[in-house]
């Protein structure tokens, strides 16, 4: 660190280590413009001051809450930064005192069945069924994302086989039949699956569906930040993503 305590300066190495990353990753950052140096010595040394060592902070905090780099760098140039960072903070206490919530029930769930046990008595049929609800509620939508993923990779097989059979055996029947087929059945898991995403708009806090051809952009990958138009206000900018119980 630079000796000039009122203006001190940080070297690539330095930012890492306060870090807990790597000195490839702070260089990582930089090539994709997430982080520039506020200063490039002419001997090339990268510098970066106590707002670099800030900003650098927050996007380790949003890799870690699983941001792409992409949902990063639109946070990073929003508009509306803070606001999109409580929506996400609150969605991320949400997600965690879902799982508190879930470990106490299971300790207390444990605790009553050995007493039961212990007393030769039988385990309550509604406590089991509390514990089942409040587990499948929290895993709904990832069994749901699993299951899109195995019917895309079996979809794969003879779509991309009918592809290699036309290039092989010059044979484009095969073609001609599948990728028809397949089309109207990935209409169909698109719509199951936007059905089944809601997002927080920043702008007006409103949890809204958005347009079906919204939602195909989205299902690109799943992660919590996307760049959409709010159904409710209209605006377009960072929207996070959060598990739609129920119609909105």
């Amino acid at each position: 660190m630079s000796e000039n305590l009122k203006d001190p300066k940080y070297t690539t190495g330095e930012m890492a280590k306060l870090c807990n990353i790597s000195v490839r990753t702070v260089q990582f950052y930089d090539t994709k413009n997430l982080l520039t140096p506020s200063e490039l010595t002419d001997g090339g040394r990268r510098l970066y001051t106590d707002a670099d060592l800030s900003e650098l902070k927050l996007i380790c905090m949003l890799k870690s809450l699983g941001c792409s780099l992409d949902s990063i760098k639109g946070i990073l140039e929003s508009d509306n930064r803070g606001k999109v960072l409580t929506l996400l903070l609150d969605e991320q206490s949400k997600q965690l005192n879902d799982e508190i919530n879930a470990r106490n029930v299971q300790l207390a769930a444990i605790k009553v069945i050995k007493d039961d046990l212990s007393a030769n008595a039988t385990i309550p049929k509604n406590l089991i069924a509390d514990i089942d609800t409040i587990m499948e509620n929290k895993k709904k939508l990832n069994r749901l994302y699993h299951k899109i993923i195995i019917a895309g990779l079996i979809l794969a097989i003879p779509q991309w086989g009918s592809v290699a059979w036309w290039v092989i055996r010059g044979d484009w029947i095969p073609f001609a039949i599948v990728w028809p087929l397949i089309i109207p059945v990935v209409t169909i898991i698109l719509k199951v699956l936007h059905k089944k995403r809601a997002f927080i708009c920043a702008e007006c806090d409103a949890t809204f569906t958005p347009r079906f051809l919204q939602s195909i952009h989205a299902s690109r990958s799943w992660q919590p930040v996307w760049k959409l138009t709010c159904t409710k206000c209209g605006h377009y900018g960072v929207c996070v993503e959060v598990y739609a119980k129920e119609s909105v």
